[in-house]
Order: structure tokens, then C-alpha cells, then sequence
């Protein structure tokens, strides 16, 4: 965070209407570099969304699953807050279980 975002955040100033243009601007590339159609990356969130969830709870209220472009590079970018983990009650079978070692 820059010293200017940490005032403004601080002092609560809303992003300038350009910058808020030029990151729209940035998604959109990222969406079109990507070559990700809208239906793909919505299947492809709603499925990252529910392996997680297998796992821990998250806050889907604050979460976010999107594309991100720096230095020419795409990635997709999961910022999901975690609420707690999942109780995991699962028993291994007698099958499963590793063999003694000698």
C-alpha cells in the first residue's frame, strides 16, 4: 500500500472516477487476455467456491474469485475470508490404512 492509499484510506476519500475507470478498464483486459468466456469463469468460481467450502467456512458475503493482470501475467485470485475450519469427522477404513512397516 502506498503512502497516498494509506491516507486516503484513512481519511476515507473515495477513489477518483478515473481510477475507478482504469480498473474496469483492467478487468475487462484480464476477462479478454484471459480468452476465459463469462460462463466458464462463473462455473469456474462457483466450483472453486464449493471445494473450499468442503473444508472451512467462508464468508462468501465478502469473498471474491477474479482475474488479475500484472506485467502481462493473468491470474485468478481467490480472496475468500475463513470463518472457521470445517469439522472433519471422516474415519479411515481398515482397507486404507497404511501397512506396518517392519
Amino acid at each position: 500500500m502506498t503512502l497516498k492509499e494509506f491516507i486516503d484510506k484513512l481519511l476515507r476519500r473515495q477513489p477518483a472516477s478515473a481510477e475507478t475507470a482504469k480498473e474496469r478498464l483492467q478487468l475487462v483486459l484480464a476477462h479478454d487476455r484471459s480468452d476465459l468466456n463469462p460462463e466458464l469463469l462463473e462455473q469456474m468460481r462457483r466450483e472453486i467456491l464449493e471445494v473450499v467450502a468442503r473444508y472451512v467456512e467462508i464468508d462468501l458475503a465478502q469473498g471474491d474469485v477474479s482475474l488479475e493482470t500484472e506485467d502481462r501475467v493473468t491470474a485468478l485470485v481467490a480472496n475468500l475470508p475463513i470463518r472457521r475450519p470445517i469439522a472433519q469427522t471422516a474415519k479411515v477404513e481398515p482397507s486404507e490404512q497404511q501397512p506396518a512397516q517392519a
